[in-house]
């Protein structure tokens, strides 16, 4: 007991403070997060898929060109109008009818929209590197099976509050485990010959699949990788996916331009999957940013070096980028100059589920255009890689 009324009203008079206080704090903070709606994050890599394909179709002088194309007139009846948009339509349908209307797409250099790398190589590993470390790094210039030093995006995330083993990774190539460095990073991986958990639906009939069929590019086939990962996403329920796909590019090195083109069908035909499943699912449905990119470009038709890429064919660093999601505002395919780099991939999926993801050796901006809604992360959000 207070022996002064007086001191007992004070007292109680900032108590009644110090508890609205209290309130309003926490009000401020749901107010924070109910902007955020992005939950899960999925990201889609097309190795070595051209933007030129992407946004003006089959390309008419590699398509009727005996050299590239077995089947010329099969794959024209599939992939071949003069409407650029029609033909565009017809290799990507879900692209140009989901994400043109739902999303974004940037990299049209046509239209001035330019995605670059900003490594100097332009081949397979520097660019997946520099997609999920943020950092350009001119050590990292082999496709070897070298353990990377470097810290992910996705190692970074799996060692949040709330995501610890709710990061998985599943690729066509077999080196991912060495690019993201599995063995580090803790994050869950099934890569090339790996099998699918037993734990997880249809397992026993898609392990016997992969084991039993042909690898005509000598890893198993991009649909494996896909229906491997989308029945772990039912059953794990995973918060972030990452799902490498890598056809296209090696049909791209044979020269075989008609199942280049297949395959850049087939894998929208996925992604279109992917979508669906996810939407069909609670805990993804309108809660899931969806972001599709590749980690290099190709040489081009006129001087007939579009199967490779590298440090001396310049064309090979540009590359492209489509998204969509339940945060970004909806711009379609962008039609104004811009310049966006493959380094700020790994801080734009960071961002988008509330993490600021700075890597030691350099900070880059996340891409604005993605993030509109979330360009103010609260404080206890904020977290740096070391």
């Amino acid at each position: 007991m207070f022996p002064y009324p007086m001191i007992r009203m004070q007292c109680f008079t900032l108590v009644k403070k110090i508890l609205l206080i209290y309130l309003l704090l926490i009000v401020c903070s749901n107010t924070c997060f109910s902007q955020y709606k992005t939950e899960n994050v999925v990201i889609v890599t097309m190795d070595g898929m051209r933007w030129q394909e992407v946004f003006t179709g089959a390309d008419s002088a590699l398509l009727f060109n005996k050299a590239y194309t077995r089947d010329i007139n099969g794959t024209a009846e599939k992939f071949w109008d003069t409407c650029t948009n029609k033909r565009r339509e017809m290799l990507f349908p879900f692209v140009w009818s989901v994400i043109a209307k739902q999303g974004q797409l940037h990299g049209n250099r046509n239209a001035g929209s330019l995605v670059n790398v900003a490594n100097p190589y332009r081949f397979s590993y520097p660019g997946y590197n520099e997609i999920f470390t943020g950092y350009p790094d001119t050590a990292v210039d082999s496709n070897d099976k070298i353990i990377n030093k470097n810290i992910n995006v996705l190692e970074f995330i799996n060692q949040q509050e709330g995501y610890k083993g709710k990061v998985a990774v599943f690729s066509t190539w077999d080196v991912f485990p060495y690019i993201l460095n599995k063995w580090r990073s803790g994050i869950y991986m099934n890569s090339n010959d790996d099998l699918i958990d037993s734990t997880t639906d249809h397992s026993g009939l898609i392990n016997d699949i992969q084991t039993l069929s042909s690898k005509p590019i000598d890893v198993r086939l991009d649909v494996l990788t896909y229906i491997g990962a989308r029945e772990y996403l039912k059953v794990k329920c995973p918060k972030v996916l990452c799902i490498g796909f890598d056809e296209t590019d090696d049909f791209a090195h044979k020269g075989d331009y008609e199942q280049y083109l297949k395959s850049a069908h087939s894998q929208d035909a996925m992604i279109a999957d992917l979508w669906h499943t996810l939407q069909s699912l609670p805990q993804y449905k309108d809660k899931t940013t969806l972001i599709i990119t590749c980690d290099h470009g190709r040489g081009d038709k006129i001087k007939d070096n579009w199967t490779d890429h590298g440090d001396e064919i310049m064309e090979s660093g540009e590359i492209w980028m489509a998204a969509i999601g339940p945060d970004m505002p909806v711009t379609g395919e962008v039609k104004q100059p811009e310049q966006i780099y493959q380094k700020q991939l790994a801080p734009t999926i960071a961002k988008l589920i509330g993490f600021d993801f700075i890597n030691t050796q350099s900070a880059n901006a996340p891409i604005a255009g993605l993030l509109k809604l979330l360009s103010t992360v609260p404080a206890d959000l904020t977290v740096r890689a070391n």
